[in-house]
């Protein structure tokens, strides 16, 4: 099931799979464009459009903060052992791909990561907003460098 719904960051598109969500795109009000970066990630996806639940799902995220929201990713072990690594990273807080890359596996693996970050199919939830570059810098965010950028702002002032 897939659907639009607003959130604090712009249009999102929700794709939720029977176990949970499985990917969450921002659109810029340009759903076409949120629903061909979904058919691209989930090819053989029998999709059926629901907005009320994508509503559901954004009030669940977005409006009850600390609520466990249920996740059905489909990635690499690679991928999957880097996304747990930004998932612990704390609300308003921030790291770096090399911090990340020294977490999971070696310091040299500061691109691999940034390819991981950048595969997070689950924007936000998986937080790859809160990954800098070395030198402190937001760089490198799939949704727009201005929209990571409301991210970490939003985080620090409900934190």
């Amino acid at each position: 099931t897939w659907g639009t719904a607003p959130t604090p960051f712009g249009d999102g598109v929700f794709l939720i799979a029977p176990r949970g969500l499985s990917a969450l795109a921002f659109t810029d009000g340009r759903t076409e464009t949120g629903f061909a970066d979904l058919e691209a990630r989930y090819p053989a996806a029998n999709f059926v459009r629901d907005d009320h639940e994508a509503r559901a799902w954004a009030a669940r995220i977005f409006e009850r903060a600390g609520e466990r929201i249920p996740l059905a990713l489909y990635g690499t072990p690679w991928q999957r052992q880097v996304w747990r690594a930004l998932l612990a990273i704390p609300p308003g807080a921030t790291t770096t791909y090399k911090a990340i890359a020294e977490q999971v596996c070696t310091p040299k693996a500061s691109r691999a990561v940034g390819a991981a970050v950048g595969a997070n199919p689950v924007s936000f939830l998986i937080p790859c907003h809160r990954v800098l570059a070395s030198d402190g810098r937001l760089t490198g965010y799939h949704w727009g460098v201005e929209r990571k950028r409301a991210m970490l702002t939003w985080e620090a002032a409900a934190g």
